[in-house]
């Protein structure tokens, strides 16, 4: 039954699929098929996350079904955005119509993390035979620390930057923490190359987990905030502006924390996470469930009355996963999807 609604979904989403370069749409009305772009992306263009958000899903739809037209579709995007990277750069907006950059932004954090999460997920699918995966994978990852990893000058916080047209923006947001847990899952899965590798993935996902730490313990709640700046000292991992403080009870950092915890069994992990859900429980928690608040860096709360839905997909989850065996939902059986749904991997 949920296979069948799977495959119903997933067809209905194809016509989405009909540009000149097969990159798909983001929006599409079922009735018809018409599809067309957000009016916020940058010139009508589609965006690299939902792009590659796509690929896991299509790729374990026609394991499942035997049907390989879910597969094709996603791989021509990723034959698409292969082509026009530049020295393995790939930036947030690409044009549809051309398979040309819109604009020359890249971020690991929004509108760009779930395409290297996949690139590095879907090998793992694969039963680590999906080469080309992992491959993009490892020179995107190279590419990406050239250009956006940082270190601050005198406290040593690791942290990846944004790209702007060939200028780092010393900013990270709370969407970009996850990235410690792909570090993790690389190491873990022998994506990169040598005994020296394995050991700098560790070294960055710890040091971004220590990062996103921080951002959450300079806060009146426990919280971290949307976005945390590094321009100056007085304000390393905070926020700078009032539109940057809220917390929507995102999953991200303790996403990282759950994966350097199955990786390290340092119990130091087990302590932030809950030291997060007692924050969660004296700031977030109403009768009705959990709420966001609008400025982590106040006490005395505002909720914006939202529980968002990756808060029991993905928050809630890794939190229980970081408080369970090993053997349970285990990382050599199992791929986490971007909304932490667990994926069996493939062993034949």
């Amino acid at each position: 039954l949920y296979l069948d609604k799977a495959e119903l979904v997933a067809n209905h989403l194809l016509p989405a699929f009909d540009t000149p370069t097969g990159i798909p749409h983001a929006l599409i009305t079922l009735s018809n098929g018409a599809s067309k772009n957000w009016n916020w992306a940058a010139g009508g263009c589609s965006i690299l996350s939902e792009l590659g958000t796509m690929h896991l899903e299509f790729q374990y739809l026609s394991q499942l079904t035997g049907k390989d037209i879910y597969l094709q579709k996603v791989e021509k995007i990723r034959k698409v955005l292969k082509e026009a990277s530049e020295n393995h750069m790939y930036y947030n907006y690409i044009n549809p119509q051309t398979g040309k950059w819109c604009q020359k932004q890249a971020s690991v954090g929004a509108l760009g993390d779930s395409f290297y999460e996949y690139l590095l997920k879907s090998w793992v699918l694969s039963g680590k035979k999906d080469e080309q995966a992992r491959s993009m994978y490892e020179d995107a990852m190279k590419a990406a620390e050239e250009s956006m990893l940082r270190k601050t000058p005198t406290t040593n916080l690791m942290y990846f930057g944004e790209q702007r047209s060939g200028r780092l923006d010393p900013q990270m947001g709370h969407l970009a923490c996850f990235i410690g847990g792909v570090y993790v899952l690389s190491a873990l899965s022998g994506a990169v190359s040598s005994n020296s590798s394995i050991k700098n993935q560790m070294e960055i996902a710890q040091s971004i987990g220590k990062t996103c730490r921080e951002s959450y313990i300079r806060t009146a709640t426990g919280l971290g905030p949307e976005t945390f700046h590094f321009e100056r000292v007085d304000v390393e991992a905070k926020s700078l502006r009032d539109n940057e403080k809220y917390y929507i009870l995102r999953p991200e950092v303790i996403e990282t924390w759950f994966y350097l915890w199955r990786s390290t069994h340092d119990q130091i992990y087990r302590d932030w996470a809950w030291d997060a859900i007692i924050s969660l429980e004296k700031y977030c928690r109403l009768d009705g469930g959990y709420s966001g608040i609008r400025d982590v860096y106040s006490a005395s709360v505002t909720h914006d009355d939202v529980q968002q839905s990756f808060f029991i997909a993905e928050t809630l989850k890794y939190l229980l996963l970081i408080y369970s065996d090993d053997s349970f939902i285990s990382l050599d059986t199992y791929v986490f999807n971007t909304e932490a749904h667990p994926f069996r991997i493939r062993t034949l």
